[in-house]
């Protein structure tokens, strides 16, 4: 008869060979183990980039801070924890677009439905089938919760958290959306992966606003994921010139990894681009009211920072392309709702008017709101 350390082992391993079963028939393509107990240096970490001031204005992270520093003190019955990986490599190099002054670079993840959708109903299946078997309590945490995926996901094995922070996959480099399964279920874990950039720095120098104060450390407030995405408000001035045409995230630092040799573009059951966000036109962009943008992003994460800050970035775009026949957009956006639209556009104009054009239309302009003023005072001056 079987001793009860036996019993355990084997529950312990057909209750991980179960999960990773569910989770191939899901999509996924990794699955692996940790314990909640496998990010010691977390904490202290996370302390540092808040302390520092780099996580910006995501106050967020500062108020869930001692939950995503830890794992049990989100949930304190957790045992195991399972980290998903689900590749979404692009087709081609994402970097291709930043040559095309009169197309919007979309950052890769973004150009389908929202990826918080597609992995959370996934985990739930997976979840549902592994807690009926098991009989074992499970949570799922996609992104939005206070878990440190990036590195539970090194812990377990998935990967590692490279010069750019960002996890980096041996089998599909720097394209995976992670997604975790909290368990009282005690599981087989998995091995630690361990750092494999060497002497690489291709993804910092490729960073357009040198966002990278050192190897594995990010400052958010120059980072263009963080301003196009997070961020409200205007845009600091100086930024704005080395943003080009991204108007919702950047791919650069990602792109730029070595590791993508070994990724193969995500299958079709994943998430295929649409081929309308692949390359959109800045000035249809720009003609974009708040319905016919909610229309046109439905379903897609860019819905979620609303259409105002949305075109801000694109403005900021078009007074990057340096092109004349985006002159009467940007115009039309003088007269919008939003004084942060309103801001950008006179930004916009300053960069893509003539001189006389640009002096003869602040002569001519209304008093407005303070940041809209100094836009045009920045203007004024070339800045």
């Amino acid at each position: 008869m079987p001793a009860p350390s036996d019993k355990q082992a084997e529950r312990k391993r057909k209750l991980t060979a179960f999960l990773r079963a569910e989770a191939l028939a899901q999509g996924f393509d990794l699955c692996r183990v940790t314990l909640p107990d496998a990010i010691p240096r977390a904490p202290e970490r996370l302390a540092e980039f808040i302390a520092a001031g780099r996580h910006g204005s995501m106050s967020w992270m500062e108020e869930t801070q001692a939950r995503r520093g830890d794992p049990r003190v989100l949930w304190s019955d957790v045992r195991s924890i399972v980290m998903f990986g689900l590749n979404y490599g692009p087709d081609e190099d994402p970097r291709g677009i930043l040559s095309k002054t009169d197309r919007a670079a979309i950052s890769v993840y973004a150009r389908n439905r929202d990826y918080h959708d597609v992995i959370k109903g996934r985990l739930k299946e997976v979840a549902t089938r592994f807690a009926a078997r098991a009989g074992e309590d499970v949570k799922v945490f996609v992104d939005t919760a206070p878990v440190m995926e990036k590195p539970l996901a090194e812990a377990a094995g998935l990967g590692w958290q490279g010069k750019h922070t960002n996890l980096v996959s041996r089998s599909h480099g720097s394209w995976l959306f992670l997604g975790s399964l909290f368990t009282t279920a005690d599981l087989e874990i998995d091995e630690a992966e361990r750092d494999h950039c060497g002497s690489c720095r291709a993804c910092l120098d490729a960073c357009p606003t040198n966002a990278f104060p050192a190897p594995y450390k990010i400052d958010a407030r120059r980072c263009i994921s963080y301003l196009t995405i997070e961020h409200k408000g205007p845009i600091d001035p100086a930024l704005r010139p080395l943003i080009g045409n991204r108007i919702y995230g950047c791919d650069d630092c990602l792109a730029a990894c070595p590791w993508n040799k070994f990724a193969a573009s995500a299958a079709e059951m994943k998430l295929q681009a649409r081929e309308d966000l692949k390359e959109p036109s800045i000035a249809f962009l720009l003609t974009l009211n708040d319905a016919a943008f909610r229309s046109f992003f439905s379903g897609s994460p860019v819905k979620r920072i609303g259409r105002d800050r949305f075109v801000r970035n694109v403005l900021i775009a078009a007074g990057n392309s340096g092109r004349e026949d985006l002159i009467d957009p940007c115009l039309r956006l003088m007269e919008d709702g939003s004084p942060v639209v309103r801001g950008m556009a006179v930004w916009a104009l300053g960069r893509l008017m003539r001189p006389e054009q640009f002096r003869q239309l602040a002569v001519s302009r209304n008093q407005d709101e303070p940041e809209v003023e100094a836009e045009w005072q920045r203007a004024e001056c070339g800045a």
